[in-house]
Formats: structure tokens, sequence, C-alpha cells
């Protein structure tokens, strides 16, 4: 199977496994399993392998561990489904180099949701660099530094700039508190989250049509934001 339709379910529960591997083949994908790190760590490397599900509760190693290791050989999605739902747990897979992080119990259309943005981003990430990012009526030219709602260009300074560009060359995907802040004000402000909070307001109050019920803009709570894609 071609285009990044395999998944490998890295699970130690049998009945969570079954309910994975019947509703992604459902859904036109190919399913390959593990109940544990060691055996996650085998099959990490498949050929046509488009994304990783992972739960980090697993028997021998622990999850952010397998996605350590998985990432410093590969550029797989990971996506984390985990019941594990404390921040700092988030944080530390998120920052290990998991894609994303989904919290048991989920609904399957937000897992496949999560899927497909994953997927999307890896064929950006191996294709020519992306010079445009449009999400609706939102059009980021990243090339020219130009942002426009519908027809109206949008003037931003250069930290929301920079803010929403690093957000744009990551549609879909959560980018944590503190690559937000090392990527915009660098690693001495990795705990400046106030930084964040503040210029974020500002982006939503530029962009969105109602900054309290955000369309683009979303908070992943305590650990980032997310540019949503369509």
């Amino acid at each position: 199977m071609t285009g990044g339709r395999r998944v490998l379910v890295v699970e130690d529960e049998a009945h969570m496994r079954r309910f994975l591997r019947t509703t992604l083949g459902h859904n036109g994908f190919e399913v390959v399993d593990a109940s544990t790190g060691a055996q996650a760590l085998e099959q990490a490397f498949l050929p046509e392998l488009g994304v990783i599900l992972l739960d980090l509760g697993l028997p021998d190693l622990d999850g952010v561990e397998v996605v350590r290791r998985v990432r410093a050989k590969s550029d797989v999605p990971i996506i984390v489904i985990s019941a594990r739902w404390a921040e700092d747990m988030k944080i530390e897979a998120l920052d290990g180099g998991a894609n994303d992080y989904v919290t048991k119990p989920f609904q399957a259309g937000e897992l496949l949701a999560r899927i497909r943005a994953a997927l999307r981003t890896s064929a950006q990430g191996k294709s020519p660099p992306v010079s445009a990012v449009v999400v609706g009526d939102l059009q980021i030219d990243l090339e020219g530094r130009i942002v426009r709602l519908g027809t109206e260009e949008i003037h931003l300074t250069p930290t929301e700039y920079g803010l929403l560009a690093l957000l744009a060359t990551r549609v879909g995907r959560v980018v944590t508190h503190r690559e937000l802040l090392r990527g915009v004000w660098g690693e001495d402000s990795t705990n400046q989250t106030e930084y964040l909070r503040v210029y974020m307001r500002q982006l939503r109050y530029k962009l969105e049509r109602e900054p309290s019920r955000p369309r683009y803009l979303v908070t992943v709570p305590g650990v980032g934001y997310r540019l949503l894609g369509d």
C-alpha cells in the first residue's frame, strides 16, 4: 500500500487494538500493530509507514522514550493516544517529538481527522518548502510576508507575523508553548508563556471574526496552539 496509508498501532490493550484496526481498516488504512515498546521499535521503520499511533502506557518502555527513539531516526508522524491527561505529560510527549496528542476516550472521527492532518503535514515536509498557506479565508504568503483575510490585507507586527508563520508551517499540528517561544523569542525565553498569551490575543483580534470563538488559532490548554487546517 502506498501514499502513507499504512498505520502502526502501538497499544497494549487488545480490545483497543481491535477497535483501531477495524476503524482504520474501514477507512482505507492498512494496519500493523505492536503491544510493547520493543515491538514498536522493530516496526517503526517499515517502508510506506504513514503514521504511528502510540499509547504511552506500555509494559516494557515508557511511550515518551519510544517517541524519542523513533524521532532520532525518522520523521514519521507520531500521534499519541493515551489516557494520561496531565498537561506535563502532554508537553513531554510533544517536546519529545510527537506530532499530536489525543486523550482517551476519543471519537473515531476526531482521530481520523488528526491522522489526515498529520499525513498532510508530512507530505508538505517532503515537498519543496511551502511558500503560501491558505486556510478558509486566511491567506499567508510566507515569501512575501503578506497576510490577508478574504480580500483585506492584515497588518501584523514582526512578532505577530513570526508566531503566525511558525504555526502556518505546521498546519494542523499542535505547537507547544516552548517551541513557539524558542522560535520567536529565542532559547532564553522558553518559560515566558505570558508573551504568548498577549500576542495570541492580539492575533485573534486581527484574524478571527469572533476572537472569543476562534476558527483558526485554537488553544490546546496547557500545551500550546494549533492553526486549524480545512
